[in-house]
Order: C-alpha cells, then sequence, then structure tokens
C-alpha cells in the first residue's frame, strides 16, 4: 500500500472514533434520559455506569458489524475508497452535532447510513449501494422498531398501574426507582452491543476496500476495543441537551413509565442487535416514552414529538447531502480529504461555540427548558 493511501486510512480511523464519541453522548440519553428525569439515578452516576455498559456491550455481538461492513455498500461491484467512507462520516458528524445543538434525539445510525450513501453515490455511482439491504435492514426496522417499542411500553405501563393501584404511591414510586437502576443499565448495554457495532462496521469495510482485511470476515478484537473505547467515553460525558428533551420535553414520567420504557427499549434493541438490523436505537426509546405517556394517560408533548419526527426524516436525507458534498472535495486526493476535515473542524467548534451560549449540563439538565433553549418545547397538550 502506497503511503498516501495508507496516511487517508489512518485518517478514517480516526474520524471515524470521532463519530463513534458523537455517537456516544449524542445517545447517552436513550439509556438515561428517564432514570435522570425520575431521579432514579444521579447525572454523574448514570453517564459513568451508561459509559461503562455501552464498552462491556460492544463486546457481546458482532452482527451490525457486518451488516455494514458487508451488506449496505456493494465493495465487490465497485472500487470503494477510503476518502469515500471518511466524506460519509464527516456527514454523519455534522449532523450530530446540529442536532445535538438542537436538543433534537435524532438518529446516529440514518446520520452514517445517510453520509455513507451520499458519498458512494457521489464517488462510485448509484451501483456502488445495495439498496435492498438499506431499504430491508436500515429503514423499514426504522419505522416499525418504535411503533413495537411504543406499543410494548404503552401495554406494560397499563399492566404495572393496574397491578400496584392498590399501593401507596410513595411504595410504588420507590420500588421501581430501584427497578429502574437496572433497567437503564441493560437499555445502556444493549446500546453498546448495536450502536458501537456501527463504528466497527464502517472501520472493518475501510480495511477491506483497501485490501487489509478479507471481505466478509469479521471486525478485528482492536477494532471492536477502540469503537467500545471511543463510544463509552462519549457517553460519559453526557450529552445533556438530549437527556432533557427526552426526559422532560415528551412528558411527565413517574419511575413506573421509566421502568417500562426501559424494559421494551432493551428488548428490541438486544433482538434487532441479535438479528443484525443496524436500527435507531434514539428512535427506540422516543416511542418507548410516547408509549408511556400515552399508557398512563398523560400529557404528550405533541409539539416536541412532531419536532423529533422532522429530525428522523430529514436526516438521512441531509447527511447524504452534506457526505456528498465532502466526498466531492475528498476525491480529488489527499490534499481533498485534508481540507475536507479541516472545513469539518472549523463547522464543528461553530456548533461548539453556539452550545455554549446556552449550556445544558449535570447541573440543569432537569430544569424547566427555557424559550432561549435550542430544545425549548411548547405547551403538552393531553393526550
Amino acid at each position: 500500500m502506497d503511503p498516501a493511501t495508507l496516511f487517508v486510512v489512518v485518517l478514517v480511523i480516526v474520524t471515524a472514533l470521532a463519530f463513534d464519541f458523537t455517537n456516544g453522548f449524542h445517545d447517552t440519553a436513550n439509556a438515561m434520559a428517564t432514570s435522570i428525569a425520575t431521579g432514579a439515578l444521579k447525572p454523574r452516576t448514570a453517564v459513568i455506569a451508561a459509559g461503562t455498559l455501552n464498552l462491556v456491550g460492544a463486546f457481546l455481538s458482532t452482527e451490525v458489524a457486518k451488516t455494514i461492513s458487508g451488506g449496505i455498500i456493494n465493495e465487490q461491484e465497485v472500487t470503494i475508497s477510503a476518502a469515500f467512507v471518511l466524506a460519509g462520516l464527516v456527514g454523519a458528524i455534522i449532523w450530530n452535532l446540529l442536532t445535538w445543538l438542537a436538543g433534537l434525539p435524532s438518529s446516529s445510525s440514518h446520520a452514517l447510513f445517510g453520509g455513507l450513501v451520499g458519498a458512494v453515490i457521489v464517488g462510485a455511482g448509484v451501483q456502488g449501494v445495495n439498496f435492498g439491504a438499506v431499504v430491508g435492514k436500515v429503514l423499514i426496522p426504522a419505522l416499525i422498531s418504535p411503533v413495537i417499542a411504543g406499543f410494548v411500553s404503552f401495554v406494560a405501563v397499563k399492566l404495572i398501574y393496574l397491578i400496584v393501584r392498590k399501593l401507596d404511591e410513595s411504595v410504588v414510586i420507590g420500588g421501581f426507582r430501584h427497578g429502574q437502576t437496572v433497567t437503564a443499565c441493560l437499555v445502556a448495554l444493549s446500546h453498546g452491543t448495536n450502536d458501537a457495532q456501527k463504528t466497527m462496521g464502517i472501520i472493518t469495510l475501510t480495511l477491506v476496500s483497501t485490501g487489509l482485511q478479507p471481505s466478509g470476515s469479521s471486525p478485528y478484537l482492536w477494532v471492536v476495543l477502540i469503537c467500545g473505547l471511543a463510544i463509552a467515553l462519549g457517553t460519559y460525558t453526557g450529552g445533556w441537551r438530549v437527556i432533557r428533551t427526552l426526559g422532560k420535553g415528551l412528558t411527565d414520567i413517574q419511575t413506573p413509565q421509566g421502568f417500562a420504557a426501559e424494559c421494551s427499549s432493551a428488548a428490541t434493541i438486544l433482538v434487532s442487535s441479535h438479528l443484525g438490523f443496524p436500527l435507531s436505537t434514539t428512535q427506540v426509546c422516543s416511542g418507548s416514552i410516547i408509549g408511556t405517556g400515552l399508557g398512563r394517560g398523560t400529557a404528550v408533548n405533541w409539539a416536541t414529538a412532531g419536532r423529533m419526527l422532522v429530525a428522523w426524516l430529514v436526516t438521512f436525507p441531509a447527511a447524504g447531502v452534506v457526505g456528498a458534498a465532502a466526498c466531492a472535495l475528498a476525491r480529488l486526493g489527499v490534499g481533498g480529504v485534508v481540507a475536507t476535515l479541516v472545513l469539518a473542524v472549523v463547522a464543528a467548534l461553530a456548533i461548539l461555540r453556539l452550545a455554549n451560549r446556552d449550556p445544558v449540563n449535570a447541573g440543569n439538565v432537569n430544569d424547566v427548558e427555557s424559550k432561549k433553549s435550542a430544545g425549548a418545547v411548547a405547551p403538552a397538550v393531553q393526550a
């Protein structure tokens, strides 16, 4: 391998780990938002537990990684260069940061797939994308999984309140608060089995496309390790803006609801990981939370839910457009790759500067959102 190609491969791996980090802090809310909102776990304790269990979960399965490295892109029919993969990662990272700034729990998974598909179409043509796999293993699960998780949590909440209706409310809340410490950790573990693998798949795809790894093989152990560490570190930093939206912006959550939402989310994610479906854990957890609100009969903030739905619909094509633009520049050679990364870093720093104007952190994550906050919520409507 010539030095220029090796240099680009190294840049891709570093960029992939940067995406993995943003995936972690963007999706911390999936595991811990309800537990933080109900007081079952303190914010800092929650993110430490989530980071640790994401790392453990990364070692439990590689089915999702195989889907990405050998299913979404037709690397055997067209030449997929490392620069294309890097461009797709840039599209995903920028979209992750933008939705984090807005406090929107959008899908890091769809951002990744959208960015990658957009980059490959520009770099290798439409024949470089396996659209059958995109529809069957990405888009259809994206439509079905939040509905299933929402329905399961709806039924679970109905049953829970039916069973405990004669018990003292303080006893119920206290008991389920302890239960949430277990279910929240289970969601974090399941998140690691699904989301950490997406970056493993991207790095494996890069190694395969450059001849450094046989096609169809599983991720190397060192790839699993660094991806697990990156997503764990990102999770530990806590995506507090998104945590606030999921924990406080959709519905008023009590501990029985949080318990039900986390159980249904974990079950849905673990089954999908076993089947190799790289679904959006964000959509699953959001659907579960809405289902608990409907099941309990409390107010659901449909304005916030609507904003989230728009973000879900826009994520894939928006990240695809950024990935395509990045690929148009990156394919010019090493200079184009470096220029793409420089522009991405400048954009990321600008987003972080905007976020610092109205910070959300462990100390104020459970506060009522201000009007100037990017994640501000309209008045709730009774479900």
